[in-house]
């Protein structure tokens, strides 16, 4: 007898630690290294979000626009890409995992051998979020606004399932792009910088 199973999606888990049980940024980081097949992060209030691994269109939707970002960097040489395991201290105390993200390369020099260790301690120059079925779009507007607020110069929160891109830049609206073929990354962030939608949207 073969037993089938369904591999889905499922809604992250918030957890509210009491403030006896609060971790610090090291016991933090051990506590993501213990369980390394979760994806979690830490809000500014210190709440935990523990979100499990993705579906396979996500993952492959993931994996290409990683794939397309570091053929750009690595074209360039103009800094360090991160796919979505790195996770970041934000200015904020917040620890976020962007599902992509960019940072300039003489801000990943200023860093010390033991902070490129563990969680960047500092906002992305460029981030990623690409939602997946179990993200709720406010939560990941807000994310974007919080990448923003604590120093990031550009992020795209990308839509599969409407093919709609949001373009955020600090100080100004957000741009709402309806199925574009391409989206091209702002010179003063990512000089030349095109990606290719099409397989994003397939999937």
């Amino acid at each position: 007898m073969t037993l089938a199973t369904t591999a889905v999606e499922t809604n992250p888990i918030v957890l509210r630690m009491p403030p006896a049980l609060d971790m610090d940024d090291d016991q933090f980081f051990e506590f993501c290294q213990v369980n390394r097949d979760l994806r979690i992060e830490r809000t500014l209030d210190g709440e935990i979000i523990v979100m499990p691994p993705t579906g396979g269109e996500t993952s492959d939707r993931n994996s290409d626009i990683n794939f397309q970002l570091r053929l750009w960097n690595r074209q360039t040489k103009l800094g360090k890409v991160f796919e979505s395991s790195c996770g970041f201290k934000l200015p904020n105390g917040a620890d976020r995992s962007p599902d992509a993200s960019w940072l300039k390369l003489e801000r990943w020099e200023s860093l010390s051998k033991e902070q490129r260790k563990k969680f960047i301690p500092l906002c992305p120059d460029f981030v990623i979020e690409l939602r997946s079925p179990s993200d709720r779009v406010k939560d990941l507007k807000d994310k974007m606004e919080e990448y923003m607020d604590n120093g990031a110069r550009l992020g795209w929160l990308i839509e599969p399932n409407s093919r709609r891109v949001y373009i955020y830049r600090p100080g100004a609206d957000v741009e709402q792009l309806e199925n574009p073929a391409t989206v091209k990354g702002d010179d003063s962030v990512l000089p030349g910088f095109v990606m290719v939608m099409e397989e994003i949207w397939e999937g």
